[in-house]
């Protein structure tokens, strides 16, 4: 098949929906599928891609946001089917108006909602009402992350009216580079972390479009673990970073929290090795948390909040602890538990492992995609 995937956001931008979208596409491609992504040429510069898929980065007109204008993604035309990975404000419109111009099928993954506050709440309600409507009813299948996420989220009403179209796709991992048995000892070495320190890892943006990975939160907790020994460590750059280091030294936590900064993600794996647990207190809109599975993958056990979505990831209680949403005590209470049971720990990481070889490897998600372009392809 010859298929193109657009995305807003790509490699060498570091998000959720830009790695799921490069390893969709290098899967394709190694199954022997003829792979183009279009996506905008931000950050601008070379950036260097595996020889099996193609990447056009387009110039950006404007952006709003994460939210690029490229006009040249009407240009998109000799594909069987694309694949928009959404939201994309401005290119969800553009491959609507390329599928119906050159009769090209397309399908959706949904990755999560708009959310803002104030004015930008009504935006994107207005957006979704008119734009999303259009493009989702256009779709030939809506993919989601979760089914959870899809039958709760802000577009649920969306989704209802088309349910028999709705296929859960769920994120992956590449199992290899993340897995068991890596030796994190050299990265708390590098960052000055103390060999007997109980590392406490958050992994995420720390810009304004990813404001919903809940540091602020996670921050004011750590305030109140009472464990000497503990180390926040976070992973991760963005406009926000400078607010949350200082956020770090108003809380009187800035001698035990380390800000390391952006990792390119093929280092990434080492830094889950290094840390004891790993937490991401999102809200909404998070809909998955590629975080989680990275750090199953590499047995090391979660924290997250109770919501729709990262639910499905999270077997509380088996691999991982679910906290409630804006409760502090609550998340507190699940770090200290987990901070002083090593042997807890240790069980929870390798259920998280034996779950993401079962279900998130990309080699048993990439097949998945096949079927469902598949199932298009044959009603067309």
């Amino acid at each position: 098949m010859r298929i193109a995937h657009v995305t807003a956001t790509f490699p060498p931008y570091y998000g959720g929906t830009g790695m799921v979208c490069y390893h969709n596409a290098l899967g394709l491609a190694r199954l022997g599928h003829q792979v183009t992504v279009f996506t905008a040429d931000y950050p601008p510069g070379d950036c260097a891609y595996p020889d099996e898929i193609t990447v056009r980065r387009l110039p950006v007109v404007f952006r709003v946001g994460n939210a690029p204008l490229l006009p040249r993604l009407l240009g998109i035309k000799e594909f069987d089917i694309v694949h928009l990975h959404h939201p994309f404000i401005f290119g969800a419109e553009m491959i609507w108006a390329v599928s119906r111009a050159r009769r090209i099928p397309y399908v959706v993954t949904h990755h999560n909602d708009l959310i803002g506050d104030g004015l930008r709440r009504h935006l994107f309600d207005a957006y979704s009402a008119i734009s999303t409507r259009l493009v989702f009813g256009a779709a030939r299948k809506l993919a989601v992350v979760s089914l959870d996420h899809a039958a709760t989220c802000r577009l649920m009403s969306l989704f209802g009216e088309r349910w028999a179209d709705v296929v859960e796709v769920p994120n992956g991992v590449d199992a290899d580079l993340f897995r068991p048995g890596l030796d994190g000892s050299e990265i708390r070495r590098w960052h000055g972390i103390a060999e007997d320190a109980r590392v406490i890892l958050f992994v995420g943006a720390l810009d304004r479009a990813h404001h919903f990975k809940g540091v602020a939160h996670l921050l004011r907790a750590f305030v109140r673990v009472r464990d000497s020994k503990a180390v926040l460590v976070l992973v991760g750059d963005g406009d926000l970073r400078g607010q949350f280091i200082a956020m770090a030294t108003d809380l009187g936590v800035s001698d035990r929290t380390c800000f390391l900064g952006a990792v390119p993600h093929e280092r990434l794996a080492p830094y889950y090795a290094a840390a004891d647990i790993v937490v991401l207190p999102s809200y909404p809109p998070e809909s998955f948390g590629m975080v989680l599975i990275e750090a199953m993958a590499c047995s090391r056990p979660t924290i997250a909040h109770d919501i729709p979505g990262v639910r499905s990831v999270i077997s509380d209680g088996e691999d991982g602890l679910l906290a409630k949403p804006g409760d502090g005590d609550d998340l507190v209470d699940k770090i200290q538990v987990l901070l002083g049971d090593p042997q807890r720990r240790q069980e929870m990481g390798e259920k998280g492992r034996a779950k993401v070889e079962a279900k998130h490897a990309w080699s048993r998600i990439i097949p998945k995609l096949v079927r469902l372009y598949e199932d298009v392809l044959l009603v067309t």
